[in-house]
């Protein structure tokens, strides 16, 4: 059985598995609809935490930014999973303590302030606009390759599945098909890493097989460690070796602490722990989401050395008539670029990009003289002449190893339950702001739960047009663009929370100006730098945009501090709110109202 046939079976049958699952768990009430709800077993929110978690940057896009930045990206699996042990640690179970359905809910009440609440909403839409870009990016991807369509009608795709189960599911769908999104995905990313491991270095532990030393094809022990290998065969093509690290050390501090506070700080994690029954569950839940995390996260590394030298094994002074399939699929779909700069019809491998921006094809469809797509660039000097689009790493993956069909099509639907579980989850937090902190609270407060019900499904639905327009047209790599809604997450969300609930003397003027401080800074920056003025060289003490969410954290902190001292001290009634909230135990069930 071919790929392809393969591929359509895999993907197909994980589809009627979530859509039945969406049906058989429909949202009947705002409660189902908000926190699933409240009565989910603290194991399977664990895993459905994960899925929403472990989203298109992390199955599809973190490898491979493993994979070519090597040590450098080790702030992405510090950052993601101490943000986590943070979050169980400092908010999880005040939050449910305080049992409200969103982040703007918190903010609204325990800031008094309606105002408080609109600025929060905003923050909401920023954040998770921001972030399901990156997952909408993803799901076209994942169907450009395995379904044979251009990317754009790939994201076009994804929009109805993922229409459809979170429109009519809520959280109660989601969260459990988000349990069995991530049976699926984990088992996608572990198994060809297990394939790979024992071919290339007789390990079958992919994290020990990081570790230790190359297996020829032969089986022949080469007594070089795979990662030494991997640093001789970069050196050669004139790139930095992989584990040697570029970056300057205050960059590398603060994207880990960007990552980390944003993940603190994601309204769409956050509001995993309102769906449990306890607030001891939500640690509880928060310890199992780091169980089934870690089992994604310390397989990565070993991902990205395996594919980075499959691929320069593979593609590097290779005739472009001799390359493999794999090559030529993704050229297809426009994630590969070739220009033959000297002539030679083979494909050199090189430390600096071929050519301008991302490939550009000729419109007409023509084809050079060995068959390659004929690429419109502009050629930039050097020997390199091939691109190869970071987010195609890992789904490349096992076709660059050799591995069987069926691992490719496991690859296949891994991709897609990994993209869409984010994408449902963020377009659930971008309804329930909008109808339930917008609508509900401000604007209609008689409307009847039958109406803000119509209302969240009417905001979802537009939230999936919007999501996938910025999946057609993607502001990065799907990593650095979810890297840039933890930013956004961490100077805006993440200190108003933690003072929220630490600082029984911060008000509501401290909290509206810090939030509006915090993500004008972080968006503007990151806005100037990533698309005006994309010039290292004017970042502020050597901050990539990566990592400014940090500073912009710093800033909402001193000026909330210092402008909540300099007004009037909170209502009494909210001074001791904050002191019950605390003391995490006796949490009722999470309110509407």
């Amino acid at each position: 059985m071919d790929v392809q046939l393969l591929t359509y079976i895999f993907v197909g049958a994980s589809f009627a598995l979530y859509i039945g699952i969406a049906i058989w768990s429909r949202a009947g009430s705002t409660k189902d609809f908000y926190v699933a709800g409240g009565g989910v077993h603290p194991a399977a929110n664990g895993m459905a935490t994960a899925a929403d978690w472990m989203s298109a940057a992390s199955f599809i896009s973190m490898a491979g930014l493993i994979a070519y930045l090597g040590y450098d990206a080790s702030v992405y699996l510090m950052g993601w999973t101490g943000g986590y042990v943070m979050l169980a640690m400092l908010l999880a179970p005040y939050l449910r303590k305080f049992g409200k359905f969103t982040v703007p809910d918190f903010i609204g009440d325990r800031y008094y302030s309606n105002v408080a609440r609109t600025v929060a909403v905003i923050c909401v839409i920023f954040v998770s606009f921001t972030y399901v870009a990156g997952q909408m990016r993803g799901t076209g991807i994942v169907f450009a390759r395995f379904l044979e369509v251009d990317v754009n009608v790939g994201v076009v795709i994804g929009m109805v599945i993922v229409f459809f189960y979170a429109v009519l599911g809520g959280m109660k769908g989601i969260t459990y098909t988000q349990v069995a999104q991530y049976c699926v995905l984990i088992t996608a990313f572990i198994v060809p890493a297990v394939f790979l491991s024992i071919m290339m270095t007789g390990h079958v532990l992919p994290q020990t097989g990081l570790g230790a030393t190359f297996v020829d094809a032969a089986g022949n022990d080469s007594g070089q460690y795979i990662l030494d290998r991997l640093d001789g065969l970069l050196e050669e093509l004139g790139i930095t070796p992989y584990t040697d690290g570029s970056q300057p050390m205050i960059n590398v501090f603060f994207i880990t602490a960007a990552l980390m506070c944003g993940t603190a700080g994601l309204p769409h994690v956050i509001v995993r722990f309102f769906t449990v029954p306890r607030v001891r569950d939500a640690r509880i839940s928060a310890g199992w989401a780091l169980i089934f995390i870690a089992l994604l996260y310390t397989t990565a590394p070993a991902v990205g050395v395996f594919a980075r030298t499959n691929i320069i094994d593979t593609v590097n002074n290779t005739a472009y008539e001799e390359m493999p399939s794999w090559f030529k699929s993704w050229e297809t779909v426009g994630l590969i670029g070739w220009l033959d700069k000297n002539g030679d019809g083979a494909v050199q491998m090189g430390p600096k990009a071929p050519f301008e921006g991302k490939p550009e094809f000729a419109e007409d469809g023509s084809v050079g003289e060995h068959g390659e797509r004929v690429v419109t660039n502009a050629p930039v000097e050097g020997d390199a002449e091939v691109y190869i689009d970071r987010d195609i790493i890992v789904l490349a993956n096992p076709e660059i190893g050799g591995l069987p069909a069926w691992v490719v099509a496991l690859m296949a639907a891994g991709g897609v339950a990994a993209a869409l579980s984010t994408a449902a989850g963020l377009l659930l937090v971008i309804s329930a702001a909008i109808s339930h902190d917008l609508i509900k609270k401000q604007i209609n407060p008689n409307l009847s739960e039958k109406g803000e019900l119509l209302a969240a499904r009417s905001a979802a639905a537009v939230a999936v047009v919007v999501a996938g327009y910025f999946g057609i047209n993607p502001p990065g790599f799907v990593a650095q663009v979810v890297a840039f809604a933890f930013g956004l997450a961490a100077s805006s969300f993440f200190p108003a929370i933690l003072l929220g609930i630490f600082d029984k003397r911060m008000n509501r003027e401290g909290a509206i100006v810090g939030m509006v401080t915090g993500l004008t800074f972080t968006f503007t920056y990151i806005v100037y730098t990533k698309f005006i003025n994309p010039d290292p060289s004017i970042w502020w003490f050597g901050i990539s945009p990566e990592g400014i969410g940090t500073l912009g954290m710093i800033f909402h902190f001193i000026i909330a501090y210092v402008v909540s001292r300099a007004t009037k001290a909170p209502p009494e009634e909210i001074q001791e709110l904050v002191e019950s909230v605390r003391v995490p135990r006796g949490a009722g069930e999470a309110t509407a109202h």
